[in-house]
C-alpha cells in the first residue's frame, strides 16, 4: 500500500500475522508467474523476474516456492489468464485512490472493487478521474538496516547508477529513476553489493489529502484494509496524509 514510505510499508509486511503473510505470497506468485510467461525463465535476461525474486525474497517467501511458480509459469501449468487492469475512485473525504489488480475474471473484480469503495463511504469513479493527480516514478528501496553503507556512499552510488533522488529512511533508502529504468537502476546497485528488496513503477501522489475526522479515517482505514486483504489486488496507491 502506498501514500507514504516504501520502506516502512516493506517492513510493516514483514510484520504480518501467517494468513496475511500468504495472501502476500499469493499476490506475488502471481506476478511470478504472469512475467516468466511474458519474459521467459531466465532472471539474467528477466529483468521483471529478477525483481520479483528480490521483492519475494524481502517478504520472506522460502526460495523453494519461487522455484516451484517458476517451474510451473513455464511448464504451462497455471491454465489462468491474468490481465492487469487499474481501478480510480475517491475514498472518504474525497482521498484520490488508484487500485492496480491482477484479475482472470475482470467482472468479478470490477465488483469487488465497487463494493469496497462504496461500504467504505467512497466511490469508484471513471479511468482518469484521480491519476492526473499522481507521477509514474520508478522506486528503489534498499535494505540497510545494518548500516553497511553510510549516506555519502550511497548517493554517489545511486546518483551513478541512474538515480534523480534519494531519500533516506530509518534502516532504509528509496532512490527514485525515471519508471522505465528502475530494473536497470536496481541491477546495477546489486552489483555493487546493496540489498535491494524492492525495484517497481510507482503512482506518486503529487499533493496529499487529510482527514481530520476520526469516524472517516477509520472508514479510509477499512477501506485500504479491504483492498489489501483482495488476491486480485496487487497494488494500491493514494495520497492520503496518514
Amino acid at each position: 500500500m502506498a501514500g507514504h514510505s516504501k520502506w516502512n510499508n516493506i517492513k510493516n509486511k514483514k510484520e504480518k500475522t501467517d494468513a496475511q503473510r500468504a495472501k502476500i505470497f499469493t499476490k506475488i506468485g502471481r506476478e511470478i508467474m504472469v512475467a516468466v510467461k511474458e519474459g521467459g525463465v531466465d532472471p539474467t535476461s528477466n529483468n521483471k523476474l529478477r525483481d520479483l525474486i528480490a521483492k519475494s525474497r524481502a517478504n520472506n517467501v522460502p526460495m523453494d516456492n519461487i522455484d516451484r511458480l517458476i517451474k510451473k509459469a513455464a511448464g504451462e501449468g497455471d491454465k489462468n489468464h491474468y490481465e492487469t487492469c487499474v481501478y480510480e475512485g475517491y475514498g472518504p473525504s474525497g482521498v484520490a485512490v488508484m487500485v492496480e489488480c491482477l484479475t482472470d475474471n475482470r467482472n468479478r473484480t470490477a465488483g469487488e472493487i465497487r463494493h469496497y469503495f462504496d461500504k467504505s463511504g467512497g466511490n469508484l469513479g471513471t479511468n482518469g478521474c484521480v491519476s492526473f493527480m499522481f507521477s509514474l516514478k520508478g522506486i528503489v528501496v534498499i535494505d540497510n538496516e545494518e548500516s553497511a553503507f553510510d549516506e555519502d556512499k550511497i548517493m554517489e552510488d545511486a546518483l551513478e547508477a541512474g538515480g534523480i533522488d534519494v531519500i533516506f529512511e530509518d534502516g532504509g533508502v528509496e532512490i527514485e529513476t525515471e519508471p522505465a529504468e528502475v530494473g536497470q537502476v536496481a541491477q546495477d546497485l546489486r552489483e555493487k553489493g546493496y540489498n535491494v528488496v524492492s525495484a517497481e513503477a510507482e503512482q506518486i501522489p503529487d499533493t496529499y489529502a487529510k482527514i481530520e475526522n476520526d469516524d472517516l479515517q477509520k472508514k479510509m482505514q477499512m477501506l485500504l484494509d479491504l483492498l489489501e486483504d483482495n488476491d486480485d489486488v496487487q497494488n494500491v496507491w493514494h495520497n492520503w496524509e496518514e
